[in-house]
């Protein structure tokens, strides 16, 4: 089996390195981080870099694609070597997968319409206009098509997926060996939750105004 987690420029860490951290942990897979053109990725931050191993060109039929988001995808919604990639893995995965924004990459490549899909919270509106049913739900499962919503949730849908693939005891022990047992100094992990004033603030402050 082989897993394809895709990179840009500007992608968010955590949304690639999550999901991959538990899916590395499958028995027999191979794992590669697949680009445009291989080499050196930057993250949004701009201080951390990953290498894709391998161009898009050359892993053509993965069986299972995890796309990450970040500010990064935005430059990304017309790439249409990226989207023509995306529509052809997808013809031969088992699985196709997103954390974050990189639901939009999935939605803009037509893959979504018609499905129940996640991203980020303040981008859910955008995944609707795509035809996608959205929701915020923290992962999302609809056919082979599983998509999470913010950043840190891409942990969450890379242990749903090893269930999926592996079964739930050895996902279990994924959880158990690296440790995954959240408990947040603070509860304002979601819009429901966190304080009115800093959920207005950050959607003054999001690339995602609707208009």
């Amino acid at each position: 089996m082989q897993i394809a987690v895709v990179l840009f420029d500007r992608f968010t860490a955590l949304d690639a390195v999550g999901p991959y951290e538990m899916l590395v942990r499958l028995p027999g897979a191979e794992t590669v981080l697949v680009a445009e053109r291989p080499g050196p990725v930057g993250n949004d931050a701009g201080s951390l870099t990953l290498t894709a191993d391998r161009s898009l060109a050359d892993v053509p039929r993965p069986d299972v694609v995890v796309v990450p988001g970040g500010p990064g995808q935005s430059a990304q919604m017309d790439n249409e070597v990226l989207l023509d990639w995306l529509r052809a893995a997808d013809a031969a995965s088992t699985w196709t997968t997103s954390v974050c924004t990189g639901s939009l990459l999935l939605a803009a490549a037509g893959l979504l319409r018609g499905r129940r899909a996640t991203s980020h919270w303040l981008a859910l509106g955008h995944l609707e206009r795509y035809g996608a049913e959205a929701t915020e739900e923290r992962v999302v499962t609809d056919g082979k098509y599983v998509t999470a919503a913010g950043v840190s949730s891409g942990i969450d849908m890379g242990l749903t997926l090893l269930g999926r693939l592996a079964g739930d005891d050895h996902a279990r022990a994924v959880q158990l060996l690296t440790e995954y047992d959240p408990r947040p100094p603070y509860d304002a992990g979601s819009p429901r939750k966190a304080p009115a004033h800093l959920v207005e603030e950050m959607r003054a402050k999001s690339r995602f105004i609707l208009t």
